[in-house]
């Protein structure tokens, strides 16, 4: 059978790339560069529009920060060392105003970036180019995954502005702001700060402070022990197990509120819209838990002492421990929990009031 020219050069073609293959001489293809920078100082802070990062424990006396870049234009990335509020930073400086970064899929983010490639920087935030990060089209498709060593003891802040973020065993403070991602931790062990505009936080196995602040996104914990722990969602559930802390505040807009386990002096539960079921395991100067629109439950020792005031807008108020009424209405209980040194608040919209003993 006789080919045709166009089917001879195809057939040319497929043979060129055999014998090239058996030779062992590669065709051009787009591969990932992987690079490496070192962080001098005890504060240090890196910068990244787009990427997954991973923060890790690390050795010597230096931050190490490994670059995986991705995307067809990746070298057009620049990597810059640079004085950032007075912590040497690493940026990678992305040169167009649009990004590809296909892991968004349909989504789509924009950032304020300033001409050092900066960004998340308070009021300075505010000013720069804006940067368009989507999953498609046209734009530059470029991206650096992060892994990021750090020494016992240093404070790091993360800035990204899209990407999945992975924290595990720091030994230091730790600040992460994102503007779209999950964020999970686990083994940190010291002050650790969370702000992300729209993704789910999951801490587990925490020491020291913990302040946590999503736009929207559900708000996981576990094995949580410091003093101060506060968590800030605008939408989104918050749960929690084994939560120990000097004091407790959880505020989100609408989503329910569960934690069990928690052994706390001083809290405050609020919640826009949703449910509130919390189990505390001692004693406690002030709980106050609010919702606008949801059921509460609360299940206190039987030992504990408190003076108590609920009010509910509709449903019933029980209470199964024993309590000295001091008021009491279809809406409104006033009464004292055992030596009623504590004070306990519970205020719902719409939703019944359940106290109990743990």
């Amino acid at each position: 059978m006789r080919r045709t020219r166009q089917e001879f050069g195809r057939f040319r073609w497929l043979i060129l790339i055999l014998l090239t293959a058996a030779s062992g001489v590669g065709l051009p293809v787009e591969t990932a560069a992987q690079e490496q920078v070192s962080l001098r100082g005890d504060e240090v802070a890196v910068f990244n529009l787009a990427g997954e990062v991973e923060v890790l424990s690390g050795g010597g006396d230096q931050v190490v920060v490994e670059i995986m870049r991705g995307g067809s234009e990746a070298s057009s990335l620049d990597l810059i060392t640079r004085e950032v509020d007075g912590r040497e930073a690493l940026v990678v400086r992305y040169p167009e105003d649009r990004v590809i970064y296909p892991e968004m899929g349909r989504g789509t983010t924009g950032v304020r970036v300033g001409d050092d490639g900066t960004f998340y920087r308070g009021e300075e935030g505010w000013f720069g180019r804006r940067v368009r990060i989507t999953g498609s089209g046209r734009g530059l498709e470029a991206w650096a995954d992060l892994r990021i060593r750090v020494p016992r003891g240093r404070d790091v802040a993360l800035y990204l502005a899209v990407g999945r973020t992975d924290v595990r065993s720091v030994e230091g403070d730790l600040l992460v702001d994102t503007g779209s991602g999950t964020v999970e931790t686990r083994g940190t062990r010291g002050e650790l700060e969370i702000d992300t505009g729209s993704g789910s936080v999951v801490v587990r196995d925490a020491r020291g402070e913990l302040w946590i602040d999503t736009g929207s996104g559900r708000v996981e914990l576990t094995d949580i022990q410091g003093g101060d722990v506060e968590v800030d969602t605008g939408s989104g559930s918050v749960r929690g197990s084994r939560i120990t802390a000097s004091s407790f505040r959880v505020d989100t807009g609408s989503g329910e509120i569960a934690l069990e386990e928690v052994s706390c002096p001083e809290m405050e539960l609020d919640t826009g819209s949703g449910a509130v079921d919390v189990e505390v395991l001692t004693d406690v100067d002030e709980l106050t838990v609010d919702t606008g629109s949801g059921s509460i439950t609360v299940r206190l020792p039987a030992s504990v002492g408190a003076r108590i005031e609920v009010d509910s807008g509709s449903g019933r108020i029980d209470v199964d421990l024993p309590v000295e009424v001091q008021e009491m209405e279809r809406d409104h209980l006033r009464g004292i929990l055992g030596d009623g040194r504590g004070e306990i608040t519970l205020d719902t919209g719409s939703g019944g009031v359940r106290i109990t003993g743990g």
